[in-house]
């Protein structure tokens, strides 16, 4: 059984643009005999004007390891309305068997790359041996950096 993660969003192209490099990702490939992803969502049908022609439709990316699900960038007319229900762990850290001044300097490193790319700070978690940083992508969703 395989599944992907669909993530509704009001802009595919930046959020792939930030999450295939904040998760080690890549730009998923358009179908074969296809040069690009609005080549394909044309030839299957679906109107010029609900494509993003500025870019060439890139809405999903894999791991390129095949380990992870890929993720889908779904667009919808709604912005986001309340905290998530499911979020992202970033795990950088190592986990407790790390010393915590380490995971500490794991989690800072990729929490400032991620501020560069458009993240957020929200707050950060340190206390009985945990940390952990929470961010939101440029959309607004909450992210762990852990």
């Amino acid at each position: 059984m395989s599944f992907q993660i669909a993530w509704d969003c009001a802009d595919p192209a930046r959020m792939v643009a930030f999450w295939a490099p904040a998760l080690g990702y890549a730009v998923a490939p358009p179908p074969q005999g296809h040069d690009t992803w609005n080549d394909y969502y044309l030839s299957i049908g679906v109107p010029e004007d609900e494509l993003d022609l500025a870019g060439d439709g890139a809405d999903s990316i894999v791991d390129p390891g095949g380990a992870g699900p890929r993720i889908w960038f779904q667009q919808v007319p709604e912005g986001k309305q309340v905290k998530n229900r499911l979020h992202l762990d970033v795990l950088v850290g190592g986990g407790r068997a790390v010393p915590l001044d380490e995971r500490r300097r794991l989690v800072q490193a990729r929490v400032d790359e991620l501020l560069a790319a458009g993240a957020s700070l929200l707050y950060v978690q340190d206390a009985d041996g945990h940390y952990a940083q929470t961010l939101t992508d440029p959309e607004g969703n909450e992210f762990c950096v852990v």
